[in-house]
Formats: C-alpha cells, structure tokens, sequence
C-alpha cells in the first residue's frame, strides 16, 4: 500500500513521520510507502485519518490518497479533495473522471488526443493496447497503464534526514507555561511518531528557546532508557522548566532529539514487577522541585579520607550503583547529635545525648584522621566506640566544634 500527499508546503517533512520512504514526485506532492502503517494505525482509513490530523496540526490543507501502487495514490491525491482510498483491482474505475492533463503527457500527445476526443481517464483507458501502441508509441502506452492504475514499479526515495528535530516560531511572544507546553507537546507528536515508524527511541531530549531578548534558555534532559513515551516526555519538561524557567518570553522553540535502539527487556516470570524506569525518574524530578536539585539521585563517596563524604549524583534510574554494607552496619544520625561527654583518664567515661544516656563500659580508640588542612574547610577529629550501660554499640568523635555520636551499629 501507498499514500499520497499534494498541497503546498513542506510536504517532505510531514511524509517522513509516517514513513521512511518518501518520494518528492513533483514540487506539490509525495508518495510515501504505507505499508507497515497497518500495525499502528489499522485499516486504510484510519491511516488517512492519522495524517490528516496530523497536517492539520501542521496547518497543511493537503489532499491524501491510499492506492495499492504510487501512481495512482499520487493522481487520486491531485485530482481528488479530501481524503482518498482508491480499491484495490477497481483503480480505473476510481480514477475514470480525472482530466488527462494530470498525467503530463507532451504538448504533441496532448494535441493529438485532443483531436481524438480523449479528455479523462476512461477515454485513454478504453483504447485497445494494440492500436495506442501502433499509433501512440511507448508514451501512449504509459499514459495508458497509468490511466488504469496498472503501473507497479518502486518508490525512489529521497535520503531521509538523520537529525530528528522540529522548530516553532510563534508570531506573539510566550510568556506563561502553559502555552508552552501546548506547542511542547504538539512538537512531541510528530518526533515521537518519526522516531516510532523507524523502529527507534530516543534517550535524550535538547530544548533550546529563543528569548524576546535576543538570549538563548537551553536545557537538556537525559533519560534512563531509551523511550517514545510522550507523556512521560512532557512531564518531564514541565518539571524542568518549573524548576528553571526561562527569563525573558519565548519567540522560538527548538526541540531535538537523539536517537537510538529501543532498548529490549525480558522480565522473569516470578520476578516482581519493578517500575517503569521513565515513570522512576519523573517521580525523582518531582522530588527535586521540592529538595533541591543536588538533593535526589544516588550516593557517590567522594576520594578522600574525610568522614562521611559523598556528593548525590544523578545517575541513571535503570543503573544505581548498589552499596555494600559492612559487617557492621553502622545507622548514621543525621544531623550528628551533640553530647556531653565526661572523661575518665582522658577517655570517654559517660555519654548524654538526645534519647541517649550511660555509663561506658567498654571502648576503642581513638582513631585520630585530619585533612584538607591546604583548603579553607579543614577538618580532624577523634573517634570512639563505645559500649553503653543501656546496651548499645554506639560512634562518638571529637572536634574543635565539641563532642558529638554520629551513629548506632545493629
């Protein structure tokens, strides 16, 4: 099966999202290969259907035909209004009352079947293929075929652009999110649906907005797995965009994607379901508009000696790097608590704190650590551990600041 387009505009651009073969037919029409269309959309008219509403949102007033072979989708496009779905076996009867100028034949056929009376497709059709030959020649009898809709032949594609991408310009400036996310979405369709007739995803979307004043705001979300998940990509932008609004309004939007594989996943049958991994990262999107953006993602120790360094990454949700525990597990507080310690000998002797209170009965250290003694954020301290007469294993350390119990162990 094969579609159709002809109006005027960038009729490429809008075949190429439902096909990757497209042929440029003439200045103000394309055929397209329609063929694999079925699974997404299924039956013939709701193919039709599809790519109208898709011109629509374009603002294309394109006609659209579907024909078992290009030639005669392409004179159903150019010589019908609307949407056309030319029958399979009865193309010359659909295309019977079509004026013959639309298949361009010379100025000299043109006189010649003039003079014979043939002025629509059903005249050129009735003639016998003998005599057209005889008297018509080669072009005669390829007029004929088309006529009748007889002409199988392959599309010759055009190279098909390897940058997914789309542009607004919008004739008033944006000012609200809203409006924004209107043109956002309708951007979304149709690179999702180029992405999706390929057989491919995307794992990165770029926005760069054009400011009243002159200044670019871009922004560039990375997503955990490749997905063609709109929704999921709207939202996400929404989040975004809440969290680092643009400064000035908006008078273009430029939005790009990357793509790639889908990515294939088999799950195990008693293997409980986990969540999806587009849903996972909108969830950690909404936490950070509430903590922070540097407060939600996974644990990364840092290299050095300091005591509880790490810095939150935000890594992929498909990947977290796991934690090991230790033999020990030790139950941070956080923040630490502040005590008052008694020294016995120098050493720890009795320890209060906050929901914490006894006598030391047994204990190890100190451990002495200090460092970044070059920067302007030195630190050292001393640490213990320590058996209490409430029978819990607790970390105390000492610095300049005071004492303090950083933790409990199991």
């Amino acid at each position: 099966m094969f579609g159709s387009l002809c109006a005027n505009g960038n009729l490429t651009s809008l075949a190429l999202e439902f096909s990757p073969l497209v042929e440029q037919s003439a200045p103000n029409a394309v055929a397209f290969d329609a063929a694999g269309l079925t699974r997404l959309f299924g039956l013939p008219q709701d193919i039709a259907a599809a790519i109208a509403r898709r011109a629509a949102e374009l603002q294309f007033k394109a006609n659209i035909a579907l024909a078992a072979n290009p030639d005669a989708a392409l004179c159903a496009a150019r010589g019908f209004a609307g949407t056309s779905i030319v029958p399979q076996g009865d193309e010359a009867k659909f295309l019977a009352r079509l004026p013959l100028k639309l298949l361009a034949p010379s100025p000299e056929l043109q006189d010649t079947l003039e003079r014979w009376g043939i002025r629509r497709f059903q005249d050129l059709a009735a003639l016998p293929e003998l005599g057209i030959a005889e008297r018509l020649g080669p072009e005669g009898l390829k007029l004929r075929r088309l006529a009748r809709g007889e002409v199988e032949r392959k599309l010759r594609p055009i190279d098909a652009p390897e940058r997914f991408e789309e542009t607004f310009e919008s004739e008033y400036p944006v000012e609200l999110l809203e409006p924004l996310l209107f043109v956002l979405a309708r951007l979304l369709n149709g690179l999702t649906l180029r992405l999706a007739t390929r057989a491919l995803a995307t794992d990165e979307l770029r926005l760069r907005l054009a400011l009243e004043n002159r200044a670019l705001h871009q922004r560039t979300l990375r997503l955990p797995v490749p997905s063609v998940d709109t929704k999921a990509f709207l939202k996400l932008l929404q989040l975004d965009l809440s969290a680092h609004p643009p400064p000035a309004p908006i008078v273009e939007v430029w939005l790009g994607m990357n793509p790639v594989k889908p990515r294939a996943a088999q799950t195990g049958l008693f293997i409980p379901a986990a969540p999806e991994p587009i849903e996972l990262e909108i969830t950690l999107a909404r936490i950070r508009a509430i903590v922070g953006h540097d407060r939600a993602g996974w644990p990364e120790v840092l290299d050095t000696h300091r005591p509880d360094a790490f810095k939150m990454r935000a890594r992929s949700a498909a990947s977290p790097r796991p934690l090991t525990p230790g033999p020990w597990p030790l139950r941070l507080f956080r923040p630490p608590r502040p005590a008052r310690v008694a020294l016995v000998s120098g050493q720890p002797g009795f320890v209060a704190a906050e929901g914490i209170r006894g006598k030391v009965l047994d204990l190890a250290g100190p451990w002495r650590t200090s460092g970044d003694w070059w920067t302007a954020d030195p630190w050292s301290r001393d640490e213990w551990d320590i058996a209490l007469s409430d029978g819990a294993l607790y970390r105390i350390y000492c610095e300049p600041r005071g004492w303090f119990v950083e933790g409990s162990y199991d």
